[in-house]
């Protein structure tokens, strides 16, 4: 299998990097190969990082030939995908949003539908607005129309909306166990 994470955050060295981090290699571990893509660094590479319907319908235009174009084919290709955001006014970063902003030529072609994808979001308190940036990144699978999966396991419970953290991440038990359930389900062949 082959797992991609997407990071939100600016900081490739930050909360949100080290959960998805964590997550890929659980699946590394479990035999997938797994590739980090920081949305930071591919959104400001191209000449216009927001979406402005340059055209109708999309033809790619804007980012034919860039990172962006080869991170869409990146996720094309995965077979399960971990995106991850720290909290911004309550949602994801600019970056993110405007990566998934710039896929219109891919939802035209349905390109990942059925694609498993998981979520994750780091806040700077307990209740510092994860579970509505993680809200916000399932509305984006679901417009991408993308499987979403959970952190609930048989064994060992109900899961809740995907891996939840405060910072620091490294010291939030409960968000390091989820990060084993959430790897095990993108492994997961149904």
């Amino acid at each position: 299998m082959y797992i991609v994470a997407l990071n939100g955050s600016h900081n490739k060295q930050g909360n949100t990097a080290f959960l998805l981090s964590a997550v890929l290699d659980e699946c590394k571990s479990m035999g997938a190969e797994v590739e980090m893509l920081n949305l930071y660094e591919i959104m400001t590479s191209v000449k216009n990082p927001f979406c402005v319907n340059c055209c109708m319908p999309c033809d790619a235009r804007c980012y034919k030939g860039s990172v962006l174009e080869e991170a869409f084919v990146k996720v094309t290709k995965a077979d399960a995908v971990i995106m991850g955001s720290p909290v911004y006014f309550g949602s994801v970063t600019a970056q993110f949003k405007a990566f998934f902003d710039k896929t219109r030529k891919i939802r035209a072609e349905k390109s990942w539908i059925g694609k498993k994808a998981a979520a994750v979001s780091v806040g700077a308190t307990k209740y510092g607005g994860q579970e509505s940036t993680l809200n916000t990144i399932h509305n984006i699978m679901f417009v991408e129309g993308m499987t979403l999966v959970g952190d609930a396991d048989p064994e060992l419970g109900a899961g809740h909306f995907g891996i939840a953290a405060q910072r620091p991440a490294s010291e939030d038990e409960y968000a390091l166990k989820r990060v084993k359930i959430v790897a095990k389900r993108l492994m997961e062949n149904k």
